[in-house]
C-alpha cells in the first residue's frame, strides 16, 4: 500500500505487474479493491495503477466539487508522480468513464487506448444546480450511520461482494467516504456536461483504440445507450454477458483480454 500527494491530498495508490501501463479507475462510491479480480490476469502482461479519488478508499477527502479537466488532469499527475510518463490505457467503469475519455482528450500523447467499462452515458447532460452533499454528509456524520450501517449497505447494494471484508469495514466505516460518494454524485450532470463540450472541441487521439464494453444484462433499453456512445466515439462495442454493472467482479477475464487487446493495438499504433 502506498499514497502519492497530488493536488496537496494523499491519494492511496496500488502498482502491480510490470510492461506497459494501464490505468484503472472504479465507478461512484467503490474503491481499488474492486479491481481485484482482474489485477492477477493483467499483471503478467501490464504495470497495472489502481488509485481512489478525493474521498474514495483509503485517499483524503476533499469540500472541493469533482470537475471533468480536474480529474483527467488528476490521472496524468498521478502517472508523474509514479515516473510513469509513456502513454497508458485508461480503463475508466461507470461515471470514471467520463474521466478516462476527458483525459484521452486533453492528454492524448499519454494514451494508448481507452475502454469504458460499463460508463455513465448522458446524451443531454444537465449541470447540476445545488450541491446538497455537505448538508447531507453533515447530518450522516452526526448519526453516526457510516460507522453504524456503512458496511451492511454495501454488501447490501453490491451482493453478492467479493471483496475482502476488513478492507470494506475499514473503508465503509468513515464517513469521508459517504461524503466523497455524494459529492461527486451531485456533480455528475456538470461533470457529464463539461465532457459533451468538450467533444466538441478536443478529439479523441487517432491512435487510440477506444472500446465500449457494456453490461446490457438483458435490457434492450440499456445496450442501445452504449452502443450509440460507441458508434459516436468510433469505438468497437463489446458486451459483457452475463453480467451485473460491477463487470470487473462478473466478467473479469473479459474485462483483462479488452484491455489486453485495446492497449496492444494502441502500443503498435505508436
Amino acid at each position: 500500500m502506498s499514497f502519492v500527494r497530488l493536488g496537496g491530498l494523499a491519494h492511496h495508490v496500488a502498482v502491480d505487474g510490470e510492461g506497459p501501463v494501464c490505468v484503472l479507475s472504479a465507478g461512484l462510491g467503490l474503491g481499488w479493491f474492486d479491481w481485484d479480480p482482474v489485477v492477477p490476469l493483467l499483471a503478467p502482461h501490464r504495470t497495472v495503477v489502481r488509485f481512489d479519488r478525493p474521498g474514495h478508499g483509503l485517499t483524503q477527502g476533499t469540500t472541493a466539487p469533482p470537475t471533468l479537466a480536474g480529474e483527467a488532469d488528476r490521472i496524468a499527475a498521478l502517472l508523474d508522480a509514479l515516473r510513469l510518463p509513456g502513454p497508458a490505457t485508461v480503463v475508466g467503469h461507470s461515471i470514471a468513464g467520463f474521466h478516462a475519455e476527458g483525459f484521452a482528450r486533453l492528454h492524448p500523447h499519454r494514451t494508448a487506448g481507452l475502454v469504458l467499462v460499463d460508463s455513465s452515458v448522458e446524451e443531454h447532460p444537465r449541470p447540476g444546480l445545488l450541491d446538497w452533499t455537505v448538508p447531507a454528509g453533515t447530518a450522516l456524520t452526526a448519526l453516526g450511520l457510516p460507522a453504524a450501517l456503512g458496511p451492511a449497505l454495501r454488501r447490501l447494494a453490491l451482493r453478492p461482494d467479493p471483496a475482502p471484508p476488513a478492507e470494506v469495514r475499514r473503508v465503509y466505516r468513515s464517513s469521508r467516504v459517504w461524503r466523497g460518494a455524494l459529492r461527486e454524485n451531485a456533480r455528475y450532470g456538470s461533470v457529464a456536461a463539461e465532457l459533451d463540450a468538450l467533444r466538441r472541441t478536443h478529439p479523441l487521439p487517432p491512435a487510440a483504440p477506444v472500446t465500449v464494453l457494456a453490461a446490457p444484462d438483458g435490457s434492450a433499453r440499456w445496450e442501445h445507450r452504449p452502443r450509440a456512445l460507441a458508434r459516436r466515439l468510433g469505438a468497437r462495442y463489446e458486451a459483457a454477458v452475463p453480467s451485473g454493472h460491477l463487470v470487473m467482479r462478473d466478467a473479469p477475464d473479459t474485462v483483462a483480454r479488452v484491455v489486453l487487446e485495446t492497449g496492444r493495438t494502441g502500443q503498435e499504433a505508436a
